[in-house]
């Protein structure tokens, strides 16, 4: 029986111990998770911010996109500036799942291709709405072989969709832009172990709509997170860490306090 195992049957014994077990336990989780995701400094990447100024952009390394044949955009809620911006650089199509919000966006100098579909681990239907995996959804548009940026927004289905993901998705994406929601629970250092056998952690931002102090060493429980492929990313080897913020951050709320962590 290992310490947790223990100390749950102690509880069984001592009424009031429980809440402090699972606070220990969930501090140690996101101890874990925090340090899953603290960037490293890459020496080949220039950065630029992709998508809305505040809430809907994010950062990619500019000059390492140049290798995608695709581009993929889960979770767009009615607008995708993201996804406009990508097609417009790279002149691709876009391909945009969302099976909440149905309004599909125009983009008068790039081209979109919408799925009134969300992202999930397994393919599901619930309340009448559509699911399937990321795996199916690049095989059906003919994208399987082809080198990927993928922005991902899914409220929570990101972790499930990436932990039942078969590694070989991984290996044709060449960034992949997300934000990451909710901070204690196990699998979700087992997502990011399997994550990071293949991508760098390239920049994290916390999304100031959602800071909470109690989740040290988080700040808030939604965060933004470039992943780049460790087969087109160079580590910068001088020891160097990433200066955060970044210039090109922006709080996702212009009225709240930024609540940005200390790595």
């Amino acid at each position: 029986m290992n310490r947790i195992a223990r100390l749950a049957l102690l509880c069984v014994l001592l009424p009031g111990c429980a809440p402090t077990l699972r606070l220990t336990s969930s501090s140690a989780i996101r101890r874990d998770l925090f340090a899953a995701l603290t960037p490293v400094r890459l020496s080949n990447c220039s950065l630029k911010r992709y998508g809305d100024a505040r809430d809907g952009g994010y950062l990619l390394c500019e000059n390492l996109m140049s290798e995608a044949q695709a581009a993929y955009s889960f979770g767009i809620d009615g607008r995708d500036q993201w996804g406009c911006d990508v097609s417009r650089q790279l002149r691709i199509a876009v391909h945009e799942y969302d099976c909440f919000n149905l309004t599909q966006p125009l983009c008068d100098t790039g081209r979109f291709v919408f799925h009134e579909e969300c992202v999930a681990g397994t393919q599901k239907t619930v309340d009448g709405r559509i699911y399937d995996t990321m795996t199916h959804q690049i095989i059906r548009n003919a994208d399987a072989e082809k080198h990927l940026i993928v922005k991902m927004d899914v409220e929570g289905d990101e972790w499930s969709t990436l932990l039942e993901a078969p590694e070989a998705v991984f290996e044709r994406i060449d960034q992949l832009a997300i934000e990451f929601h909710g901070t204690n629970r196990r699998t979700f250092v087992a997502t990011l172990e399997k994550l990071k056998r293949y991508f760098y952690v390239a920049h994290f931002h916390a999304n100031n709509n959602a800071c909470n102090q109690r989740l040290r060493p988080f700040t808030s429980r939604a965060n933004e997170v470039l992943l780049v492929n460790k087969r087109i990313a160079v580590l910068d080897m001088s020891g160097a860490k990433p200066v955060l913020p970044n210039a090109l951050d922006s709080p996702n709320s212009e009225g709240r306090e930024d609540c940005q962590p200390a790595f």
